[in-house]
C-alpha cells in the first residue's frame, strides 16, 4: 500500500504528457442500442519519454479485461474514473491492448428506438467527456490519432471522424472502418448513427464535403446546407492554411445539446436548423455552419492549452464565421452584427467583471469579446499583416496546444503594434472599450445613420418625424429601420402609424417581423395592413401575426383559423401547435375538438423532439388544456438529457403544484410513472 500511495502521489504532481505520449489508437467497438452499451477492443501505441511507474487512461464507470502490455498480460487498477497501469515503464515504444464495456450515463445518447424506426445514437464530448464512452484522455493536451471500426446494423449509416476506408457486412451487421491521419484531442472524437441520406460535393481544393439529413428531411438539403461549399472555399482562402483533415462531414441529430459541435472532420448540429426555404429566413444554419467549420482550424488544428486561453478557439471561430457571413451577406450585415454584439458587451460589462483571459469568463466574453478583440487587431495592424500572422501561427503550432503568447509571437513578427496595451484593454480588462469600438463601427455608412437615429431617442417625436420617415424610405440597411421602430414604443399610434406602414412597404422580411412583434395591440385602422403579415415567407412572422390577430379581433377568429389550418411551420411544428391551441380555444369554431386535443397532446409526447414537445406543452398549459396525459408528459420532460427541457418541466410542475387540485392530480399519476419519473416528481412534491 505504501508503494501504491507513492505512485499515485507522484503522478498527481506531474502531468502525464511530460512523460508519456500516446500516439495512436484503434478501437474496434460495437454499440448495443437495446442495452445502451458500447464495448470492444482497444489498441494504443505510446512512447515513454522518461521513466514512470504508472500511466492512466480516463475511463468513466467502465469494465476492463484482457489487458496486455507489449503482448504480455499486466495488472491494472480500475478506479471507475481511470484505468491505471502500474509498471516500471522505461523510455521507449509500447503497445497496450484491452477489452472494455461501458454503459454511458452521459456523452453518448440514444434517441428514439429501432421499433419506431427513428433510432439515433450520437456523442457529445465537449470539454472532457469522451471518456464516458471510449477510454481516452480528459487532458486536451494529449493528442492522439484516432481510428475506429464500428459494428452496427447494416440498415443504418454510421459516421465518425476521418475517412471511411472500408465497410464490410455479414448477417445484418456492418463494420465501418474510419481512419484519421493526424492527432487530435479526445473531446473531438465522435460517433453518430442513424438513417441518413447523404449528398457529396468537393471544395475548390479537392476536399470531399459530405452533408447528411434524415430520410424524412431529404427535400431540405439545399436550404439547410445553403452556401456550405462557398463558406468552405472562402475560409480556406481567408485563413491561408489548407483544411487539415482530408474530409469534412456534417449531420444534424435529434435533441442535440447545443447548436453545433466541431468534432474533428465531422460536425454535428441541432435539427433546429434543418429548414425549408421559408424556415431559412428565420433560423438558417449559416452562422453555426461557418462557426463549426472555422473550429476545424481554431480549436482542432491548434487547441487552447487551458480554459484561460479558450478565446483562441471561440473568439477565432466567432470572428471567422462573421467574415464568412460578410462574404455572403455583405458589409452592412457584418457591421450590424458587430454593433449588436458591442451593445451586448457594453451592457454586460456593468456587472460582468471577468475578462477574456480567464477560464471562468462567460460565453458572451469568450465568443463575442474574443471576436471583437480580433476585429480590432485586424483593423489596427492591417489585413496583410494579420493574415500573415494567422497563417504562420497555424502552421507553426499545427496539431499542438497553444496559448495567447504563441499567437502574439507571430503578431510581433509582422507588426510593432502595442500588444501589451491591446491585451490589457481587450483581454485582461472586463471593461468594453466603447470609444474604440465606435470609431471602427463608424467606417460603415449604415452604422453612421444608426448612430444618428440613436441620438434622437429622447427628442420629441415632432422634431424627428421627418428624419425618421426619410430614413425609413431610404436604402439604408434594415437594422437601422428596426432601430427606428424600436424607438417608437411609447409614441401615440396616430403619430407613428405612417412609419409602421412604411416599414411594411419595404417588403423586408426581418423588418416586417419587427412590425409583427411590436404591436400586441393592433388598432382597427391598421388591421388590414397587419393581416398582410400572414402571407410573409417566415414561419416566425406568421406565428406572431396569427396569435396577435386572433387575440385582437375575436370576430375574425374563424377567418384566421380557416386561413391557417394547414400550416405546420418549422420542424418543431410551431404553427401547427399554435393553430391547435387557438382552434381549441375558439368556442364557435366547428371542428372535432377531441381530435385536435389528441393531436396537440401527441406533440408533447416522447415520440417527438424536445423542442416540439416544449412548444406543445407551452400551448397546453397556457390554454389550460391539462389532463393526466399532459401531466405525465410534463413529468417525463424532467428526465430528458437536455437541461433546458428538464428545467422547463420542473419549473412548470412547481407552478402547477401551487394549486391543491393539481397537486392531487400529480399524486394520482405517480404509480403510472417509471422509476426515473417517480424520482423526479416525488422530489418536487416534497419541496
Amino acid at each position: 500500500m505504501k508503494y501504491l500511495f507513492f505512485f499515485i502521489s507522484t503522478f498527481t504532481f506531474a502531468q502525464q504528457t511530460q512523460f508519456v505520449d500516446f500516439k495512436s489508437v484503434l478501437g474496434k467497438i460495437v454499440v448495443n442500442p437495446s442495452e445502451k452499451t458500447v464495448s470492444g477492443d482497444v489498441d494504443y501505441d505510446f512512447d515513454v519519454f522518461k521513466s514512470i511507474d504508472t500511466i492512466k487512461i480516463d475511463a468513466q464507470n467502465m469494465e476492463f479485461s484482457d489487458l496486455k502490455l507489449n503482448g504480455k498480460s499486466i495488472k491494472f487498477l480500475n478506479t471507475q474514473k481511470q484505468l491505471q497501469i502500474v509498471f516500471p515503464f522505461k523510455k521507449g515504444k509500447n503497445n497496450l491492448t484491452f477489452k472494455y464495456l461501458a454503459k454511458p450515463k452521459q456523452t453518448m445518447y440514444f434517441v428514439g428506438s429501432a421499433a419506431n424506426d427513428n433510432l439515433q445514437i450520437w456523442t457529445q464530448g465537449q470539454g472532457k467527456y469522451t471518456s464516458h464512452w471510449f477510454p481516452s484522455f480528459d487532458d486536451v493536451n494529449e493528442k492522439v490519432v484516432f481510428n475506429l471500426n464500428i459494428g452496427f446494423n447494416k440498415d443504418y449509416q454510421v459516421i465518425s471522424n476521418g475517412i471511411l476506408k472500408f465497410k464490410s457486412g455479414l448477417d445484418g451487421l456492418s463494420v465501418w472502418q474510419y481512419q484519421m491521419q493526424k492527432p487530435m484531442s479526445s473531446y473531438l472524437l465522435m460517433l453518430a448513427i442513424g438513417k441518413f441520406e447523404k449528398i457529396s460535393q468537393k471544395s475548390k481544393s479537392g476536399i470531399p464535403l459530405e452533408m447528411y439529413l434524415e430520410l424524412k428531411d431529404a427535400t431540405n438539403f439545399e436550404p439547410t446546407y445553403r452556401d456550405s461549399k462557398r463558406m468552405f472555399d472562402f475560409l480556406e482562402k481567408e485563413i491561408g492554411v489548407k483544411y487539415p483533415w482530408g474530409i469534412y462531414k456534417q449531420a444534424p441529430v435529434r435533441d442535440f445539446l447545443y447548436a453545433g459541435m466541431e468534432n474533428t472532420s465531422a460536425t454535428l448540429f441541432n435539427t433546429h436548423y434543418v429548414v425549408d426555404s421559408t424556415g431559412f429566413e428565420d433560423r438558417s444554419y449559416t452562422n453555426v455552419n461557418a462557426h463549426e467549420l472555422a473550429h476545424q482550424w481554431f480549436g482542432n488544428l491548434v487547441t487552447a492549452e487551458s480554459g484561460k486561453h479558450h478565446w483562441l478557439q471561440e473568439g477565432f471561430a466567432t470572428y471567422y464565421a462573421l467574415l464568412a457571413e460578410k462574404e455572403i451577406y455583405g458589409e452592412d450585415y457584418f457591421y450590424s452584427k458587430l454593433y449588436e454584439s458591442a451593445s451586448q458587451l457594453k451592457y454586460a460589462s456593468r456587472t460582468d467583471t471577468i475578462p477574456v483571459l480567464n477560464a471562468k469568463a462567460s460565453s458572451l466574453t469568450f465568443y463575442q469579446k474574443g471576436a471583437w478583440a480580433l476585429f480590432v487587431l485586424h483593423e489596427e495592424i492591417g489585413d496583410k499583416a494579420f493574415k500573415k500572422a494567422v497563417k504562420k501561427y497555424l502552421k507553426k503550432q499545427a496539431f499542438q496546444s497553444v496559448n495567447t503568447d504563441d499567437f502574439f509571437a507571430e503578431i510581433r513578427k509582422v507588426s510593432r503594434y502595442d500588444l501589451d496595451n491591446f491585451s490589457k484593454v481587450w483581454l485582461e480588462d472586463a471593461f468594453f472599450n466603447t470609444q474604440q469600438a465606435n470609431s471602427l463601427l463608424l467606417k460603415n455608412k449604415s452604422i453612421h445613420v444608426l448612430f444618428e437615429v440613436d441620438k434622437l431617442k429622447n427628442k420629441p417625436f415632432s422634431e424627428k418625424r421627418d428624419f425618421l420617415e426619410k430614413t425609413m424610405q431610404s436604402d439604408v440597411y434594415f437594422s437601422v429601420k428596426e432601430a427606428i421602430l424600436n424607438q417608437l414604443k411609447n409614441e401615440k399610434w396616430e403619430d407613428k402609424k405612417s412609419l409602421f406602414i412604411l416599414a411594411l412597404e419595404t417588403k423586408n422580411v426581418q423588418l416586417r417581423q419587427t412590425v409583427a412583434a411590436a404591436l400586441n395591440e393592433i388598432p382597427e385602422s391598421f388591421r388590414t395592413q397587419y393581416e398582410t403579415l400572414l402571407e410573409d415567407k417566415s414561419y416566425q412572422t406568421q406565428e406572431l401575426a396569427l396569435y396577435n390577430l386572433w387575440s385582437n379581433f375575436p370576430e375574425q377568429r374563424i377567418q384566421y383559423l380557416e386561413k391557417s389550418k394547414s400550416w405546420m411551420g418549422f420542424n418543431d411544428y410551431n404553427l401547427r401547435t399554435l393553430w391547435l391551441s387557438l382552434a381549441l380555444s375558439t368556442p364557435n369554431y366547428t371542428v372535432d375538438k377531441q381530435a385536435l386535443e389528441t393531436e396537440l397532446m401527441q406533440y408533447s409526447s416522447i415520440d417527438y423532439e424536445a423542442n416540439t414537445r416544449q412548444n406543445a406543452l407551452e400551448k397546453l398549459l397556457a390554454f389550460k388544456i391539462i389532463n393526466h396525459i399532459v401531466l405525465k408528459n410534463l413529468v417525463n420532460a424532467t428526465t430528458h438529457h437536455m437541461w433546458q427541457f428538464t428545467k422547463f418541466g420542473r419549473d412548470n410542475i412547481r407552478k402547477l403544484l401551487k394549486n391543491p387540485e393539481m397537486r392531487v392530480s400529480f399524486e394520482k399519476i405517480v404509480p403510472d410513472l417509471n422509476e426515473a419519473e417517480q424520482f423526479q416528481l416525488n422530489r418536487l412534491l416534497k419541496e
